[in-house]
């Protein structure tokens, strides 16, 4: 190991510990996860295993998700702290159903404001929220409002492509995960465990 290495790596740690030393507030925090990659609902889920990890209460709520059961409904099904709910009408080009997608979206929406008016909830994760939004099935302002107004240490996780800037906006963390590959392209289906 040279000095240059050591010297690089402790100015480093030094910069690290002063930043972590500064970031000395507590609350609750928007994640939003955007973009056309794969892997946003599924880093959702890895912050709902950390949550459940230390006995924190969730709620997640899917928007626009097909009817299929996956891996992790299965897995979540035998969880204590977490509720699941869903629009269940599958995606929107199943329906091929605009009033009825709307009606739907908004049920579901009722159904997570109520979450996230609840103290006793640490994590909301609204699944696919964007594309309510960009189709105009919720009104956007009505969700800032919400989220604006939800109890103070609550953490609320956002997934869904093309999201709004009102969203990005509002949100403490902002990921967009890109699409640079993707299996189902070169005609491999939907995997147990990876996509299901």
């Amino acid at each position: 190991m040279t000095n240059g290495y050591k010297d690089r790596m402790q100015r480093k740690k030094a910069h690290i510990d002063a930043r972590i030393q500064e970031a000395n507030i507590d609350k609750g925090i928007i994640v939003l996860l955007t973009g056309n990659g794969k892997g946003k609902s599924s880093s959702a889920l890895g912050m709902v295993c950390r949550a459940l990890g230390y006995g924190l209460q969730v709620v997640i709520v899917k928007f626009l998700k097909g009817t299929q059961a996956t891996g992790e409904d299965a897995f979540l099904a035998k969880q204590e702290n977490v509720r699941i709910i869903s629009m269940n009408t599958g995606f929107t080009w199943d329906t091929q159903n605009q009033e009825f997608d709307k009606k739907m979206a908004l049920e579901t929406w009722q159904q997570a404001e109520q979450y996230l008016k609840d103290k006793a909830i640490n994590l909301v994760v609204l699944d696919e929220l964007t594309y309510m939004i960009n189709y105009k099935y919720l009104d956007e302002q009505v969700i800032l409002n919400t989220l604006n107004a939800r109890p103070k240490n609550q953490h609320v996780v956002i997934t869904g492509r093309a999201a709004s800037e009102g969203l990005i906006k509002i949100a403490d963390t902002v990921s967009k995960i890109a699409d640079t590959k993707h299996a189902f392209r070169s005609n491999i289906r939907a995997q147990k465990g990876i996509d299901l």
